[in-house]
């Protein structure tokens, strides 16, 4: 079965934009594992807009506890995986706070979210991620190079002795949305890609505007191991939930008039 890991970004994103402790990633992440994920996931970028340097530490202590417990009633461990950059900075982080995997990702000046994949031919790029890569492994941490559809560049990732490649699927929900034979036409794409990565030993990773729809089609793509979800979970969340909400705030409120 395809494993869940949720990116609690944006429940960080919407807790900065009033400042406060509200809502607490913390508390979100216990709901989010307690429903069943696999794992947590957040992407620490330079600049804190949403997850802090205080929040990933935070999380990795509530993961230590968290699946201390599970371990004493002999249920699988909880994941940790930290996306970022390929930096010093992001090295120093991940080396610091030890996560399951470390999800490296090119990242473009003032861009609002991750859209493309590495370009492993460019020989910079390549020798920087051999470095981390490297420094990684020699912790115990596994390592998943975000990646497009390009899978004549597969055998790069190999040869920098990465695990995984993480999928970016950007252009495939921008397909789906258009049309079910646009998305399904991205979707083979997709799936030569997974064969392909197989073949080579890697394992595969999936993430960016994944939803419930266009998962329907997706979570069939070949030895798919995990999909990374954030934005679109977060957003579906507020919509099925709202609804609860309301009601319990009006019921507390008609208690109160009752007094």
């Amino acid at each position: 079965m395809t494993q869940l890991s949720v990116n609690v970004n944006k429940i960080a994103t919407l807790r900065n934009s009033r400042g406060g402790s509200i809502p607490s990633v913390i508390q979100i992440s216990e709901i989010i594992l307690g429903a069943g994920a696999y794992g947590i996931t957040i992407h620490p970028r330079e600049d804190e807009r949403h997850i802090t340097k205080q929040d990933v530490f935070e999380i990795r202590e509530f993961l230590k506890s968290y699946n201390e417990n599970l371990s004493k009633k002999g249920i699988p461990k909880k994941e940790f995986n930290i996306e970022g950059e390929p930096s010093e900075r992001f090295l120093d982080l991940v080396l610091a706070a030890r996560p399951d995997q470390a999800t490296l990702v090119p990242v473009k000046p003032g861009e609002i979210t991750s859209d493309h994949g590495f370009d492993l031919k460019d020989k910079t790029v390549f020798q920087t991620l051999k470095s981390l890569v490297k420094r990684f492994h020699a912790v115990g941490i596994r390592v998943s190079l975000f990646m497009e559809t390009n899978f004549e560049q597969y055998a790069l990732v190999k040869e920098l002795e990465a695990d995984r490649i993480e999928l970016y699927t950007g252009p495939f929900a921008y397909a789906y949305e258009r049309s079910f034979e646009e998305g399904l036409a991205s979707y083979k794409d997709y799936e030569t890609a997974a064969q392909e990565a197989h073949k080579l030993g890697l394992a595969v990773n999936a993430g960016h505007d994944l939803d419930t729809n266009n998962l329907q089609l997706f979570a069939k793509l070949p030895h798919l191991a995990e999909v990374s979800i954030g934005h679109r979970l977060v957003s579906q969340s507020l919509i099925v939930g709202m609804e609860t909400t309301i009601k319990d705030y009006l019921r507390v409120l008609s208690q109160g008039n009752e007094a």
